[in-house]
């Protein structure tokens, strides 16, 4: 897969069954948040809310250039962007 460029070059697998906990503890405050949401009525309205978490996680760790975890403006612009609402 790496050969055939489907795959970034840098990418390891992990054949060890505990480093995988690094994802899952990284998704356990999505997790906490998403509980509450599951009486949403609508599969759209769902989604939504948890691409809405997933997003202020990436925000809040830094992982998004354009919206530094610092700078307020930016995130405030990114997401009014992303979501063409007002945030």
């Amino acid at each position: 897969m790496k050969r055939d460029g489907e795959l970034w070059r840098f990418a390891k697998l992990r054949q060890v069954k505990f480093l995988n906990n690094i994802v899952e503890q990284d998704h356990r405050r999505i997790k906490r948040l998403v509980r509450p949401g599951l009486g949403l009525k609508s599969f759209t309205s769902a989604a939504r809310t948890i691409v809405g978490y997933e997003v202020m996680a990436m925000i809040c760790k830094g992982q998004v250039a354009c919206a530094p975890a610092t700078d307020m403006k930016a995130q405030g612009d990114f997401i009014t962007a992303l979501f063409s609402a007002a945030a």
